[in-house]
């Protein structure tokens, strides 16, 4: 994995997120170098979901409110069915998603996440892949979905589901290290 240090990277999650998809991203990154805070529309902590229960609270280091894009190198989206679903009518978190993009910094969104980037209107025309249930969420968005384990396109890093979480940790530490990506219009 590439080194991290003195890079910054944000992890937007609120409860029901899915638990590996949030804590092997926290702790590869930090494991790098990076530094990593879990930012959620509220403070203290968020509950996950693991498999088919409540999983680990995980803590907060910054709300939605005091978060900044310009803060940070890059983003990571966890997924779960719950997490995002409840992220994407939330307009501060939209909102951050959109600036990072708009920066040029890379974003990671794992299996139900790209949700959030159809949300932030960011999949038109971008290669990517999710979890094969919202598959037609992103195509309608226009986006063009690959049956990929991780899929890459300018700085947007996605990957289908769990068991993808280590090529996805490399792949997404690599755009970090990188640093900014131009981005051609849709």
């Amino acid at each position: 994995m590439h080194d991290l240090s003195g890079k910054h990277v944000a992890i937007l999650a609120t409860h029901g997120f899915e638990q590996s998809e949030l804590e092997v991203p926290l702790q590869k990154l930090k494991q790098a170098g990076a530094n990593v805070h879990v930012i959620a529309p509220e403070s203290g902590e968020i509950k996950g979901w693991d498999d088919k229960d409540w999983g680990r609270a995980v803590r907060v280091d910054k709300t939605l409110e005091e978060a900044n894009a310009a803060d940070y190198d890059a983003l990571v989206l966890p997924g779960g069915q719950i997490n995002p679903d409840l992220l994407r009518v939330e307009k501060d978190a939209i909102a951050l998603i959109a600036a990072f993009w708009k920066a040029g910094k890379p974003i990671g969104a794992i299996c139900h996440a790209p949700w959030l980037l159809v949300e932030a209107g960011i999949v038109k025309d971008r290669k990517l892949t999710s979890y094969p249930s919202i598959r037609t969420d992103v195509v309608n968005a226009g986006g063009k979905w690959q049956d990929g384990a991780v899929v890459t396109d300018q700085g947007l890093v996605t990957s289908r589901h769990p068991g993808d979480l280590e090529a996805f940790c490399a792949k997404l530490a690599e755009e970090i290290a990188e640093g900014r990506h131009g981005r051609r219009a849709a």
